[in-house]
């Protein structure tokens, strides 16, 4: 009997596709280069569904909403290349849970393996049950979802798939040993499938005892798996810009309208007067507010980033207008 599959799901409706894409841009819009966390993807998925936002916690299921309960995963993925191109690749997260124990670096790696795995199947059940206490009489709907996003927080990839709890007896495993310059050896257990051979966890045992699961990421023409560019997007021949209410304010009056053609008139004009700027950048401000897409040139953008080096679009802009207000 073949093991059973989790399936891609789909987690947005087109209008809340919509209104993730927007809640993204403007969380990125007021980050001004900080790390992206647990917490902003929280934020970012209830708003777009129109659940309440009770915050992000490695204790408990990220989100609960009636019989809905979705844990979240993230991984930061490298910015030189399009992040559609870990479509239909299997990666590693570095931590499903950190709530396991070890019962022995010794012995029968495939008994021990086993013996995690059930851990990890039972801490599931807990989280379904918690699920079922919130939403008495219906079905749980347990989901993992996981978000891709590149360091630079340009584009970001998010999908979700059936939450199943891992039955032991379907793997097998081995130990891995790994040693790094000085440090002590490290000792792994490397976790595959019985009937695909395909590598799926590797347990840490030392420094913090942790599953690490191997997923794939969805090809590109599943429906279910949604793509998010939050700077510097080309749509329909113009490149859109996110920036936030304040600053949106002070470009139009600064340069009374916002339209392309002004915009990206007046961005290429001050880049060309530009021989040195000094970066100022601004402190991190919690938005709530949802941030204005703006919409210029290619040539402008180019010339925008050239001369207005920045962490974002939203930082670009405020230089622009540092300079454009001397």
């Amino acid at each position: 009997m073949m093991m059973k599959r989790a399936k891609t799901l789909e987690a947005f409706s087109t209008v809340e596709f919509a209104n993730a894409h927007r809640s993204l841009a403007s969380r990125v819009a007021t980050m001004m280069g900080r790390k992206f966390e647990e917490g902003d993807w929280s934020y970012v998925y209830c708003s777009a569904k129109g659940f309440p936002n009770e915050g992000w916690s490695n204790l408990h299921i990220d989100v609960m909403h009636g019989p809905l309960g979705v844990e979240h995963k993230m991984l930061c993925v490298r910015s030189d290349k399009s992040i559609k191109e870990y479509c239909g690749t299997q990666l590693m997260h570095p931590a499903a849970t950190r709530s396991i124990r070890i019962p022995s670096t010794e012995g029968d790696a495939t008994e021990i393996a086993q013996e995690i795995l059930q851990q990890y199947a039972d801490l599931i059940a807990q989280r379904r049950q918690r699920v079922v206490e919130n939403a008495p009489g219906e079905e749980p709907d347990m989901r993992t979802g996981w978000l891709l996003w590149q360091i630079d927080l340009v584009e970001f990839l998010y999908f979700e798939k059936e939450m199943l709890p891992p039955d032991p007896g379907e793997y097998w495993a081995e130990w891995h040993e790994s040693k790094s310059g000085n440090r002590k050896p490290s000792k792994n257990l490397w976790v595959f499938e019985n009937d695909t051979g395909i590598k799926r966890y590797s347990i840490t045992t030392s420094a913090g005892a942790k599953i690490q699961p191997y997923f794939e990421v969805p090809p590109p023409n599943d429906p279910n798996l949604y793509y998010f560019c939050v700077q510097g997007e080309e749509v329909d021949g113009l490149i859109r810009i996110w920036v936030t209410p304040t600053t949106a304010i002070v470009l139009s009056s600064l340069l009374g309208s916002t339209n392309t053609d002004v915009l990206s008139k007046a961005i290429i004009g001050r880049a060309k007067e530009v021989h040195a700027l000094k970066e100022s950048r601004s402190e991190y401000i919690e938005g709530t507010e949802l941030a204005k897409p703006l919409y210029i040139t290619d040539q402008a953008y180019a010339a925008l980033k050239k001369a207005f080096p920045g962490v974002s679009d939203e930082h670009m802009m405020q230089l622009f207008v540092q300079f454009s207000s001397q």
